[in-house]
């Protein structure tokens, strides 16, 4: 079965980078075998067909507007999950991957399992803002939530050996979440996963 664990957002507009903070952090954390793929899918909508066309099983990161509490984490399966990521759109990239996922569907290659751990924002409006510290602490729940889901699906996880500072991030330079946010002044220390 071939995986493909997804963050999708906007790491300049606060809250909404939830996505790519948790892939990113997912990939700090956890090695796996050659049939998973780890990526950052940032805003790139139909771009990402290719990818989703290519899996078996595909879980997303995402902020997404549940209307709850900031913070909030709800995880979402199979075929609800296009129902969430059109509901009450926040930005371009949700409305790009609802078509990401018809396209599939369309092309007859549609994931057979299908998880979005999704996280309710509490800022859309710090332009270049990073996280907020809620929304931070929610990286490490989602993880858990991730890892379980994928260890239910029969995906090996192994923790990475060693710092996560000893191998090249999934985002490079100055735009990983560590480099970024300490730039910015983000979240405490304590916050951040």
């Amino acid at each position: 079965m071939r995986t493909l664990i997804l963050g999708i957002g906007n790491i300049l507009w606060a809250d909404e980078g939830f996505g790519v903070r948790a892939v990113e952090e997912f990939h700090a954390r956890y090695e796996t075998g050659p049939d998973v793929t780890v990526l950052d899918g940032g805003t790139q909508g139909l771009y990402l067909v290719q990818f989703v066309e290519a899996c078996d099983q595909l879980l997303v990161f995402d902020a997404i507007d549940y209307g709850l509490e900031p913070a909030t984490l709800r995880i979402v399966r199979d075929a609800e999950v296009p129902r969430f990521m059109g509901a009450k759109k926040m930005s371009l990239h949700q409305t790009g991957f609802q078509e990401v996922l018809s396209a599939a569907d369309l092309l007859g290659r549609y994931p057979s399992r299908l998880a979005l751990i999704g996280c309710q924002p509490l800022d859309l409006e710090d332009w270049g803002g990073p996280l907020t510290a809620p929304v931070a602490a929610a990286i490490e729940p989602a993880l858990a939530a991730a890892a379980q889901t994928l260890t239910d699906w029969g995906v090996e996880l192994r923790p990475r050996a060693g710092s996560a500072e000893t191998f090249q991030r999934l985002l490079a330079h100055d735009l990983d979440h560590n480099a970024y946010e300490r730039r910015l002044g983000g979240a405490d220390e304590e916050t951040r996963p």
